[in-house]
């Protein structure tokens, strides 16, 4: 069965999308991100050398442009400036990339997307030729406009950051789903693979983790349950659940029966 994931133009097979941060080191990132199958890994450009540093490791060692897409994220903005000026110069350290994830968030303590912000900075980046990947709220309104905008996905959170509290509300996920005609990742709030199959049954085209998967126990093997996750959540989607009931329906047919 062929299922590409695109994203502006760009054909992809796995619909797990990972990160790079609280790792123990670059090995351990690199094996992680291996065990995922994950093909587009995000850089926290605030938090990570990817060249920026002449003093320190350079992450792109570990995950190479030649191997992965790399998606500069502006995580640690609280102003849409802030945001646009991390992706101008991640355009600048990777030789024009254009493929950005667009995060500001409102405050340290939720780390809620700042919705107002987020906005001004999509319109800045997309006037700019940015390809502009969308972290917010799950507000199917919010969704429905940064599309009109030119985001080309947009990226509802589940959960808060960090939280590892799985879905939280489904129903705006399925509605933000049912309007989009660009893809919609679930970012934020998978705390296991279960969460990361619910997702992907509801419809949505992917999923982006960080803290699941370095966070847990063995990242490895959490690595290798979210891509197996993803996988069997969009293979549910795509075979389309039995219709619920209230009451029971015999497995065997009655006809025949010994009476």
């Amino acid at each position: 069965m062929t299922d590409i994931l695109t994203i502006a133009g760009r054909e992809y097979h796995s619909r797990l999308l990972v990160g790079t941060g609280k790792y123990r080191d670059l090995e351990e990132t690199r094996a992680a991100i291996l065990a995922s199958g994950a093909e587009i890994v995000t850089v926290a450009l605030r938090r990570s050398n990817i060249g920026q540093r002449d003093d320190e490791e350079n992450l792109l060692d570990a995950v190479p442009p030649s191997e992965f897409t790399i998606l500069p994220n502006t995580a640690g903005c609280y102003t849409a400036r802030d945001a646009v000026r991390v992706c101008r110069l991640a355009r600048e350290l990777l030789d024009g990339h254009s493929l950005v994830k667009l995060e500001v968030l409102g405050d340290q303590t939720t780390l809620y997307p700042d919705i107002p912000a987020t906005l001004e900075a999509t319109a800045q980046l997309v006037a700019d030729g940015f390809d502009v990947m969308v972290y917010t709220s799950d507000d199917p309104i919010t969704a429905r406009r940064l599309e009109e905008m030119g985001a080309v996905a947009v990226m509802p959170l589940a959960a808060p950051i960090g939280s590892g509290l799985g879905i939280q509300n489904p129903y705006n996920l399925i509605t933000i789903i049912e309007n989009a005609s660009v893809p919609v990742l679930v970012d934020a709030g998978v705390g296991t693979a279960s969460d990361a199959a619910v997702a992907m049954e509801l419809g949505c085209d992917g999923v982006l983790m960080n803290s699941a998967i370095a966070g847990a126990r063995d990242p490895l093997l959490m690595a290798s349950a979210m891509r197996k996750g993803v996988q069997a959540g969009r293979e549910a989607f795509l075979a389309g659940r039995m219709p619920r009931r209230r009451f029971a329906s015999a497995s065997s047919p009655l006809e025949g029966t010994i009476a």
